[in-house]
C-alpha cells in the first residue's frame, strides 16, 4: 500500500499546477492580444513581451494610435520611471520603435472596436499576470521549506531556481514505492518508448499514456541543462547526430535525466557529478 504524499508536498502540487493553469489562460489571452494590435496597430508592440506589465500599463494607457499621438519623450520616460521599466531601452529609441512600425488601416469603426477589444483583453490579463507572480511567490516559500528542495534544486545550474524544482517533487511526490525503478519513473513522465508489435513488424513509438505534467517537468530539466552540462550537452549532441529531432533527442536526454534523478529521489541525496551519471568522465566545462 503506498503511503500518502505530505502535507508539505500536497500544499506545492496545489500551487505549481493552479500556476501553470494561469499561465495556459495568459498564453491564450496574449496571443489573442497580440494578434487584435498586429491588425491594426503593430507599433504597440514596442515591449519584449505583450503580457509583461509594463505592457499592459503601456496598452492600457495608449490602446490605439490616436491615443499615443501625444506621447513624445519626456512623457515616456515618465511613464516608464512610474513604472520601473527594468528594460534597457530608453524612452526614445522606444517610441522609434513604435513610430517606424507598419501603419494600420483600419477605419474609424474598426479601430473604436478594437480598442474595446485591446483594454477588454487587458484587463482580463492584468489580474492574471499578478496572480501569477503571487503564486510564484508562494511556491518559493513553499519550496525553500519542502524536505526535497536540495535533492532538486541541485539538478539546475542557478540555486535559486523555483518553478522547475518545485514541479518535480509535486508531480513525483514522496512516496518513494511509487516508482520501485528508474523504468518505472522513465515511464510514467513520458521519457520511455513504447514498443508496438504487427505480425513479424516491431517499432519503438513515442510514449503517450503517462503523467504529462511530468514529462513537460522533466523535459524542462533536460532542455535547460543541454546548454550548460557538459555530459547532458553530449547525450543531446548524440542524439541529434543519430537523427533524432529535438522533441525525441529531448526525450533521449531525460530518460538519460531520470537514472540520475530517479537515484536522488530514492536516496534522498542532492545531485553529485562524482557519483551520479557519467559526469566524471568529461572535461569539467563551467557551469
Amino acid at each position: 500500500m503506498l503511503v500518502p504524499d505530505s502535507d508539505e508536498t500536497k500544499a506545492l502540487k496545489a500551487l505549481t499546477r493552479a500556476r501553470e493553469d494561469l499561465v495556459g489562460v495568459r498564453v491564450e489571452l496574449a496571443n489573442q492580444l497580440r494578434a487584435q494590435l498586429a491588425a491594426f496597430w503593430p507599433g504597440a508592440l514596442i515591449f519584449a513581451d505583450v503580457d509583461s506589465p509594463i505592457s499592459l500599463a503601456f496598452l492600457r494607457r495608449c490602446p490605439t494610435p490616436a491615443d499615443a499621438k501625444g506621447l513624445g519623450p519626456r512623457r515616456m520616460e515618465g511613464f516608464l520611471a512610474r513604472h520601473r521599466y527594468p528594460g534597457r531601452r530608453g524612452a526614445e529609441e522606444l517610441l522609434e520603435r513604435m513610430r517606424s512600425a507598419p501603419t494600420g488601416r483600419a477605419g474609424e469603426l474598426e479601430t473604436e472596436a478594437r480598442r474595446a477589444v485591446v483594454l477588454g483583453l487587458v484587463a482580463a490579463l492584468e489580474p492574471i499576470v499578478a496572480e501569477i507572480s503571487e503564486l510564484t511567490s508562494q511556491i518559493r516559500g513553499a519550496l525553500a521549506a519542502h524536505p526535497d528542495r536540495e535533492v532538486f534544486a541541485s539538478l539546475f545550474r542557478d540555486a535559486k531556481t523555483v518553478i522547475s524544482p518545485a514541479t518535480l517533487i509535486a508531480e513525483l511526490g514522496d512516496c518513494r514505492e511509487r516508482y520501485p525503478s528508474e523504468a518505472a519513473m522513465a515511464a510514467d513522465a513520458g521519457m520511455s518508448p513504447v514498443a508496438l508489435e504487427s505480425g513479424k513488424l516491431r517499432v519503438a513509438t513515442f510514449r503517450r499514456a503517462c503523467d504529462k505534467r511530468l514529462r513537460a517537468a522533466v523535459a524542462r530539466l533536460a532542455d535547460s541543462t543541454r546548454h550548460w552540462h557538459p555530459w547532458a550537452r553530449e547525450v543531446y549532441a548524440k542524439a541529434r547526430a543519430r537523427g533524432q529531432d529535438h522533441p525525441h533527442a529531448i526525450r533521449t536526454l531525460g530518460r538519460a535525466w531520470i537514472r540520475v534523478l530517479w537515484r536522488c529521489w530514492r536516496d534522498r541525496v542532492p545531485y553529485d557529478p562524482a557519483r551520479h551519471g557519467n559526469l566524471g568522465r568529461l572535461k569539467p566545462a563551467g557551469g
